[in-house]
């Protein structure tokens, strides 16, 4: 194969001609290679040929004038660095853009192209899982069924668990499995007394049997909508950060290696034990935002994450922290 410097010598003047008719035949008329082939005399192979040894030593250089081009690279670093079976990055078009919804949006997606009939599908809680539930295309007796896998909140919002729950289950047509707790119990005792009681338990029982789970990361930072909507109070924040939380995944509060924090709030969550969670075949991170990176980390190397849909921002951060 003939390298770039020897292309554009003399020596290979007449080569680099060639070359340059049979790229410009092919990327800017359209023309296909056996029609190029016919043109010039050549077998189909050698047009071929010519293509490749030009896209290799950089006679053609072929940029993708999209915003998704950008993006596509940063989803191949992050499945290479992180050992993602898969990542999708969305483009954010400016900062007052609401992440939530366009990561929400692409994983509502995700699912709708993933999840099989007859196929249950876990979440938890957040605003982006909100956002998620209104973009799934909607299918009719397709025997789905949505478990969600975390109590729920005393107060209707975007973030709601139980709302979401009913969202997914009705754009799926799905039976859905509700845990009828809070998020957080008042106490140890009373956590353990709704864990231990049949509504609770069964449902508690049923992840075992969730083939694709939707998460969310819940941050720490002063952007936390668990501390704008005082799912947590303000102290019980500062408390957790102390003890080097940077977030929780499904009630899971980790540090920034994965690691979970020892802290008496995490006692009183209403959650499935986190083997549970790691036993499920199809774990979907979906969570957006720079503010949200180390959380994210956390959840990917405590094993919580095997497809990561994110903002090309947070990704670039993740690639280069």
């Amino acid at each position: 194969m003939a390298t770039r410097s020897e292309i554009e010598s003399d020596e290979g003047a007449a080569d680099a001609q060639v070359m340059a008719r049979v790229c410009w035949n092919y990327f800017k008329e359209g023309l296909t290679q056996e029609t190029i082939a016919q043109q010039l005399g050549f077998t189909r192979k050698r047009v071929n040929r010519i293509l490749n040894d030009a896209r290799t030593n950089g006679f053609v250089q072929i940029a993708i004038n999209s915003p998704y081009g950008a993006c596509m690279e940063l989803e191949a670093g992050l499945r290479q660095k992180y050992e993602l079976r898969h990542a999708i990055v969305v483009p954010v078009a400016s900062e007052e853009t609401d992440v939530r919804t366009l990561v929400g949006a692409a994983a509502g997606k995700y699912i709708s192209d993933n999840l099989r009939p007859g196929a249950t599908l876990g979440i938890s809680w957040g605003g982006t899982i909100n956002s998620a539930a209104q973009n799934i295309v909607r299918r009719q007796a397709t025997e789905n069924k949505v478990v969600l896998m975390c109590g729920g909140l005393s107060k209707s919002t975007q973030i709601n668990p139980f709302d979401n729950a009913s969202l997914f289950s009705r754009a799926l047509d799905a039976t859905c499995y509700y845990m009828t707790a809070p998020l957080i119990a008042a106490s140890e005792s009373l956590r353990e007394a709704l864990v231990a009681s049949e509504p609770v338990r069964s449902v508690l029982n049923m992840v075992k049997e969730i083939d694709m789970a939707l998460l969310s990361a819940i941050d720490l930072s002063e952007q936390s909508k668990a501390l704008e909507y005082d799912v947590i109070s303000q102290e019980a924040g500062d408390s957790l950060r102390a003890a080097g939380a940077v977030g929780d995944v499904c009630g899971h509060y980790l540090d920034a290696s994965g690691a979970t924090v020892a802290h008496p709030l995490v006692r009183c969550i209403v959650h499935p034990q986190l083997d549970r969670l790691r036993a499920i075949p199809e774990l979907v991170l979906a969570a957006g935002g720079v503010h949200k990176v180390p959380i994210i980390q956390g959840a990917i190397r405590a094993g919580l994450c095997h497809v990561l849909i994110t903002d090309e921002k947070a990704a670039a951060a993740l690639l280069q922290s």
